[in-house]
């Protein structure tokens, strides 16, 4: 893919004009890993050890022809009380003011339980009414024989069937071609 960095915007957005997938997850989930394995670019979105480097809405345009937003991760907890309400009031207006937003993807951790976290943004999605894709990222540091479980674990607590969520391994390149096909069928 073509990858074209728009610009960081912590606080206004360009006016919408193309198709748009906004990327969501905890911090330290794997989410910038994951896109850069889903636009095929390395250094696209940066990666950190550090969770909570994403502070604003990183846009970026894919082959002319949508946009890609990198949400702030959420739930990293030496984050000030006000940066995390910012960010929050940041990403719940991005999700009630963006009419070409056409599908949220939702990275969850499968190496650990299910976070109550995580389905609070499930719910919010919900009650968005907006399309949503689930992705258990780093399914690698998951033995082969227990990765149905833990899938199915995750969907049982965030209400979503199983065959819903996509294993996902940047490192292993495991669902990059299927979330690649996703992402062309709702951008076109």
């Amino acid at each position: 893919m073509k990858a074209l960095f728009l610009g960081s915007f912590p606080n206004e957005l360009p006016p919408p004009t193309l198709p748009e997938v906004a990327f969501a997850g905890r911090s330290n989930v794997g989410k910038s890993s994951a896109i850069n394995a889903i636009v095929g670019q390395n250094g696209l979105c940066r990666t950190s050890g550090t969770p909570g480097r994403t502070q604003a809405i990183n846009l970026f345009q894919l082959d002319d022809r949508w946009i890609a937003a990198d949400l702030p991760g959420y739930g990293y907890a030496k984050v000030s009380h006000g940066d995390r309400a910012r960010w929050k009031q940041m990403v719940a207006d991005y999700f009630g003011h963006r009419p070409t937003l056409r599908l949220v993807v939702t990275f969850v951790d499968a190496r650990i339980p299910p976070q109550e976290i995580d389905t609070v943004l499930i719910q919010s999605l919900r009650e968005y009414n907006l399309p949503m894709a689930i992705f258990a990222t780093k399914i690698d540091g998951v033995t082969r024989n227990k990765r149905a479980a833990a899938v199915a674990a995750l969907g049982k607590a965030h209400g979503i069937p199983a065959d819903r969520i996509l294993p996902f391994s940047a490192h292993e390149a495991i669902g990059i071609e299927d979330a690649r096909r996703l992402l062309h069928v709702v951008t076109r």
